[in-house]
């Protein structure tokens, strides 16, 4: 089903800590000033080599994490990269490159908000509901999440990592579910994308959300059933921000890897991964169109997650991950174009070998990939997919969903969750004192309390929100199940949880014809995908979309 690594696994010393691009720009190009490294270390190597071969390239350690081989270096040598990767005990140099500010932007996300024809229908009501808005949560009725709460609404002592631009604990639906106390920041913001610093440090607060992605994705999994605004799939769980992306959207190596390690070691039981590692769409391994450094700075990529992701869930952590948006079989990708997304280095075309090449990190070890869905059940024209990935589908939203229904191209068919104000202030939706500017009324709400406490709520779709209706689901799963642990923990093996998932998914066959086109949907060929495999098993739902009421009604089988 999945090649999710095959790349050899490590026991080193370590560290880590800054943000990853690793251009392939020849050193000799570089400025002789002092620039930050990641730098990983080559499996079988000890830490006292390791440090020692970035001594001789003429770096200096500025932390380590002794546990997967991963090292911050700052170095005023302009050949401190060519060295480091031609260095038998190191993999490679990855360096932090700033650019002008550019926000990373996905476009599938807020489609409606680009599209020239946006939406003006507020969609059907949907039955009975807990919060005011859960009606317009599609979504949670697809999986019968509504139904699975009357059973298991979630165990406080279950807690899911949210591994994000960040969460706003302020939200009064994330508010009464967040937890302090695990919560971290890893992704100091960088001021050449992000813009000015908030706080002295730039390292923003715990409980801050300046991009707003992660407290989307915070919503769905876990939005308190307190008769306010949202509920989320598994609405008594516990919250953890881990924020390992950038206010602008981005998310480098280092604060992801960091955040992994953090969910492992606090003992975290599903960590929410709807990103990818920039700047490479596909890391490879020796990609020829790539520079040498490019492709060290790659292979350090690769090993680093591996590492990351093992740690992690042989901690007991259940690892969730988004299918992603580029609309294209990952077993058999495309020519990339838009890689590198960062750096001085423009995006050149790169012919992905599947076999040597990653996307990170659903392709990762042990992740489970989601693949998404719109209200009708249909593959997203944007969805990746395949049945070497794809392991169960969910709810992502798809806003051009319903051809020849009135509810073709309605905000409606995406996912609503909560949302920062001042992020929609950001973005021109809200004014400044709170209000819901003209014509956004129908993918924007707002919702106050009588204390008049007001909080924010907006549509978005892609595969970042299908993956946490499955992390919701697995959270209910440790909920439903969960035993004891040592030290007063409480928890299930993550590979009980992802079987458990998998079996109680509600299957779904392929389409006919199995070769679906979106040219209704008004997308060219290159969208075209061909659904391949069985009822049980397939390159669109994979083991099926999640059913959350099956998966806490199902006896688990060890």
């Amino acid at each position: 089903m999945s090649k999710r690594f095959t790349v050899g696994v490590v026991a080193t010393a370590a560290a880590l800590a800054i943000t990853v691009t690793g251009m392939g720009v020849p050193a000799s190009a570089e400025p002789a000033t002092v620039r930050t490294f990641t730098v990983v270390a080559e499996d079988g190597f000890a830490a006292d080599a390791a440090l020692a071969a970035i001594r001789s390239a003429g770096g200096t350690v500025v932390s380590r994490t002794d546990e997967i081989g991963v090292y911050q270096v700052t170095s005023d040598r302009a050949d401190f990269a060519t060295k480091a990767t031609a260095a038998a005990a190191l993999i490679g140099a990855a360096e932090q490159k700033a650019i002008g500010r550019k926000p990373k932007v996905d476009r599938v996300e807020q489609e409606h908000l680009l599209a020239a024809a946006a939406a003006k229908g507020a969609g059907k009501q949907r039955g009975k509901k807990l919060d005011p808005l859960d009606d317009k949560l599609w979504g949670l009725e697809m999986i019968r999440a509504d139904k699975a709460r009357k059973i298991e609404p979630g165990d406080r002592r279950v807690t899911v990592g949210v591994l994000d631009t960040g969460v706003d604990a302020s939200h009064p639906d994330i508010a009464p579910n967040f937890n302090w106390a695990l919560s971290r920041n890893f992704a100091p913001d960088i001021p050449e994308i992000d813009g000015p610093c908030e706080v002295a440090s730039c390292l923003d607060p715990v409980g801050t959300d300046d991009g707003g992605h992660g407290t989307h994705v915070a919503g769905t999994i876990g939005a308190a059933a307190n008769g306010f605004g949202v509920s989320g799939v598994a609405p008594k769980v516990s919250l953890v921000n881990l924020k390992g992306g950038q206010d602008s959207g981005y998310f480098f190596l280092n604060p992801v890897v960091n955040a992994l390690l953090h969910a492992g070691r606090s003992g975290l039981d599903v960590v929410n991964m709807s990103f990818y590692v920039d700047p490479w769409l596909y890391n490879c391994t020796a990609n020829p169109a790539d520079s040498p450094e490019a492709q060290a700075a790659q292979r350090a990529t690769i090993r680093a997650m591996k590492r990351a992701l093992t740690f992690a869930h042989n901690r007991g952590v259940t690892l969730v991950g988004a299918l992603g948006n580029n609309h294209e079989d990952l077993g058999d990708p495309r020519t990339d174009i838009s890689s590198p997304n960062y750096g001085d280095v423009a995006p050149y075309p790169r012919e992905i070998d599947n076999n040597s090449c990653w996307n990170l990190p659903t392709e990762g070890a042990h992740v489970i990939s989601v693949a998404s869905v719109g209200p009708s059940g249909k593959k997203a024209d944007y969805s990746n997919y395949g049945t070497e990935q794809t392991a169960v589908a969910a709810p992502g939203g798809w806003f051009r969903d319903g051809f020849g229904t009135d509810t073709f191209r309605t905000d409606a068919n995406m996912i609503l969750s909560t949302y920062p104000k001042k992020v929609l202030q950001e973005e021109g939706t809200v004014d400044q004192d709170g209000n819901i500017v003209p014509g956004a009324e129908t993918f924007v709400f707002k919702e106050c309390k009588a204390n008049r406490q007001c909080a924010y709520f907006t549509y978005l779709q892609g595969t970042s929100m299908a993956a946490p209706h499955a992390s919701g689901v697995a959270a209910l799963i440790v909920s439903r199940y969960g035993k004891p642990q040592g030290r007063g923990g409480f928890g299930l093996a993550p590979d009980l949880v992802e079987k458990h998932l998998l079996r109680t998914a509600a299957e779904r066959a392929c389409p006919e014809p199995r070769l679906q086109t979106y040219a209704n949907e008004g997308r060219p060929a290159e969208f075209d995908a061909y659904c391949a495999g069985s009822v049980d098993f397939n390159g669109f739902y994979g083991h099926g979309i999640i059913d959350a009421y099956a998966a806490v009604t199902a006896p688990l089988r060890r």
